[in-house]
């Protein structure tokens, strides 16, 4: 199998003062092409920034992040704002679309950073939105659109680049309980594609429809195991 994700002795420190805060205490973690991983863990227990790490948001204090076989712990921000564009789509709990924007030139944002011409843009963001399900809401505003459908378009988004990862932080925070599932059965469509998916929540009725489950506690893994009978919102053809 294909190794997506690769970290090794990855510490983050941070100093707060005369605080010094071990947000990372050592991980190794492997994730590998098509895997659907939930990072779980209480408030504190640096999820959150080994997600800011996988999503090549910050750097190491100590360790190696290798992403599709390439060392990227020790790039500075203009390399590392190029490897996101490229490899990693993110899906944000509070969707992060821009307001003045329609909802199709939101999708095609990550395009225009990748220099791409504005017809080729505009045809896969079209393509996209049609995938998740929103091909008569391109041309509205975010503030036009439900919650559900603006998390769909932060969605479309992400995949628009055909990236390694798709990394969803607390993808369903701001949704009630039914959009919630709307939007993780749009996350099992994904994933059957063909897709990995690294996603972050602290809430067990989320992590239970990835099929790796991924525990910490205390910058350290607790648990790492595979959810041999992960729920599913699809039902089966």
């Amino acid at each position: 199998m294909q190794k997506i994700i690769s970290v090794h002795n990855l510490k983050k420190i941070y100093y707060m003062g005369a605080n010094v805060v071990n947000a990372l205490q050592g991980i190794d973690l492997d994730i590998y092409k098509n895997e659907y991983v939930a990072l779980m863990g209480p408030s504190g227990s640096g999820k959150s920034t080994l997600m800011n790490l996988i999503g090549c948001l910050d750097t190491p204090t100590v360790g190696d992040y290798y992403l599709n076989g390439t060392n990227v712990s020790t790039m500075n921000d203009g390399e590392l704002a190029e490897v996101r564009n490229k490899e990693i789509g993110f899906v944000f709990q509070t969707f992060n679309l821009l307001p003045r924007l329609s909802a199709l030139d939101n999708v095609a944002l990550p395009l225009v950073y990748a220099g791409l011409s504005k017809s080729v843009r505009t045809a896969k963001a079209e393509q996209v939105m049609a995938a998740v399900g929103l091909a008569d809401r391109m041309h509205h505003k975010p503030n036009e659109l439900s919650g559900g459908q603006r998390q769909r378009v932060a969605v479309a988004r992400a995949l628009v680049n055909d990236p390694s990862i798709i990394l969803a932080d607390e993808p369903t925070g701001n949704l009630d309980t039914k959009t919630s599932l709307e939007i993780i059965g749009l996350f099992e469509e994904i994933h059957a594609a063909g897709n990995t998916i690294v996603l972050v929540t602290h809430e067990t009725d989320i992590a239970i429809y990835a099929h790796r489950i991924v525990k910490l506690r205390d910058g350290l893994i607790e648990s790492d195991e595979k959810n041999l009978h992960p729920a599913s919102v699809l039902v089966p053809a």
